[in-house]
């Protein structure tokens, strides 16, 4: 079973609601954070809901993971990515783990602010999952038992600021700006017997109308079970926190070959990232104000859509 909900304000007020078609039918019931909701969350109840519905068209959507929940991510995590990002998928065997600020979090349809000092933004479409449960102590976490852990998928975009992650190596900072979260804008929920459907989900990501970004999450390296199972040793997890698994080939990001990383790495290091952004400066696929970002995942049957974020590229002011 897969129902498929929002979070959204109308007349002031937040609500959850599950969307049919057009139209939001509110859930009863008032729920702060993404954790409250789903831990209440049953799927019988809520595809049975039934009550005064709303054109989904005449609400403002939000995000359906609060600002309250850890923003976990997973890096080069598709082996093609991992090629053009300069890391050999048959040496680097290891999940790559960063988070970013929570307070980046927006809702789908936000505009998405470069910074003054950012040359170089990037996109990176990811499916997220959506924790269902507090996770405090080492767990065996497999395909088998994965939907006791994970409520359900949504839409992330890692937007990144390239200039500052790969030359400063800040990884947080690059990716934490305000507004470098969209989240959204459906949250689907699932049971046991559709949890496969994590295996088979369509990414696709445009940039003013063509593709930069496609593939399959059966192309994922670290999937979410042994992910999962590796971070319940680490450090604690709550409901409704988000885990985003990782972006495939396709980013505007060029970086050096191997053997030209091994060059460069006789060179003094103010030389170095000096080569490394007049490479970047010839990449037009960087985004600019005006830009705008088309980004939507889904099963090929139509069952699992997570919708469409678009994002228009704006100047910071």
């Amino acid at each position: 079973m897969i129902v498929h909900v929002v979070r959204y304000q109308h007349e002031d007020k937040v609500h959850w609601g599950v969307v049919r078609g057009g139209s939001v039918t509110p859930v009863p019931g008032d729920f702060p954070t993404t954790g409250d909701f789903v831990r209440s969350a049953s799927l019988p109840q809520l595809a049975a809901l039934d009550g005064t519905s709303l054109d989904l068209a005449t609400v403002k959507v939000l995000s359906p993971v609060t600002h309250n929940q850890q923003f976990v991510c997973q890096g080069a995590n598709y082996r093609q990515h991992m090629v053009e990002s300069g890391v050999d998928p048959d040496t680097k065997t290891f999940n790559m783990i960063f988070t970013k600020a929570s307070s980046c979090i927006v809702p789908a349809d936000s505009d998405v602010v470069r910074p003054t000092r950012v040359r170089f933004l990037d996109y990176e479409i990811e499916l997220g999952l959506v924790l269902r449960r507090d996770i405090t102590q080492p767990q065996e976490i497999t395909d088998q038992n994965l939907h006791d852990f994970i409520a359900g998928a949504v839409i992330v975009n890692d937007y990144s600021a390239r200039d500052v992650q790969i030359p400063e190596m800040q990884f947080y900072k690059g990716k934490s700006f305000r507004t470098f979260g969209p989240v959204g804008p459906q949250l689907a929920l699932f049971d046991a017997e559709d949890t496969h459907l994590l295996r088979k989900l369509t990414l696709r990501l445009k940039v003013n109308g063509k593709v930069r970004q496609q593939d399959t999450t059966a192309n994922l390296v670290h999937g979410p079970a042994a992910t999962l199972t590796e971070l319940s040793g680490v450090h604690d997890f709550r409901a409704g926190d988000l885990l985003a698994t990782g972006t495939p080939a396709g980013c505007a990001l060029s970086v050096p070959s191997p053997m030209k990383q091994r060059l460069a790495a006789l060179v003094p290091e103010k030389a170095r990232w000096k080569l490394f952004l007049a490479m970047q400066a010839k990449r037009t696929q960087y985004l600019q104000p005006g830009d705008v970002v088309e980004a939507s995942i889904r099963s090929d049957d139509g069952r699992l859509d997570l919708g469409v974020q678009r994002n228009l590229i704006i100047a910071e002011r």
